[in-house]
């Protein structure tokens, strides 16, 4: 029979342990990851030498988590100044974003465009939808194209 243990306090688990199972699950600016492990009860001088110590081995890096936060954004469709804040926000510096966003290789004005695209691409299918609303209401034509903009009005 196990006992129940009641008002134990769980100690924190071995730094470099607790940064391996974060970073397994997705790259973390140093910065990140420092936080992270403070968060986790681990003290702020053996966060910031566990983090150095797997930066040494290049198991952390910085320059791979801002590309892997510029090639995920730009997939989603954000555009470089938010980019640019989010990594400056997780403590990488204006060289190494530059690098990335450079590294990207991305032409800004095309994503904007597909963004719009994306984001508006049923304004087509909402349209429809009020013309047969219209047109459902007993509508002519003429008056449901002057009720949505079709400039056919004199």
């Amino acid at each position: 029979m196990q006992e129940k243990k009641t008002g134990t306090i769980k100690p924190p688990p071995p730094a470099r342990e607790a940064a391996l199972r974060l970073l397994s699950r997705r790259e973390h600016s140093a910065q990140e990851l420092k936080r992270k492990l403070v968060a986790r009860g681990v003290e702020a001088s053996g966060a910031a030498d566990a983090v150095a110590a797997l930066a040494a081995r290049d198991l952390q890096s910085d320059a791979r988590y801002a590309d892997q936060v510029v090639r995920t954004r730009i997939a989603q469709g954000y555009g470089p100044r938010r980019i640019r804040a989010e990594l400056e926000h997780a403590g990488l510096t204006r060289d190494s974003i530059r690098q990335s966003l450079e590294h990207a290789g991305c032409d800004w004005s095309e994503l904007a465009q597909r963004t719009l695209q994306r984001k508006f691409r049923g304004a087509a299918a909402l349209r429809r939808r009020q013309w047969q609303f219209l047109h459902a209401r007993g509508f002519e034509t003429r008056e449901i194209e002057s009720a949505l903009g079709d400039g056919n009005e004199d």
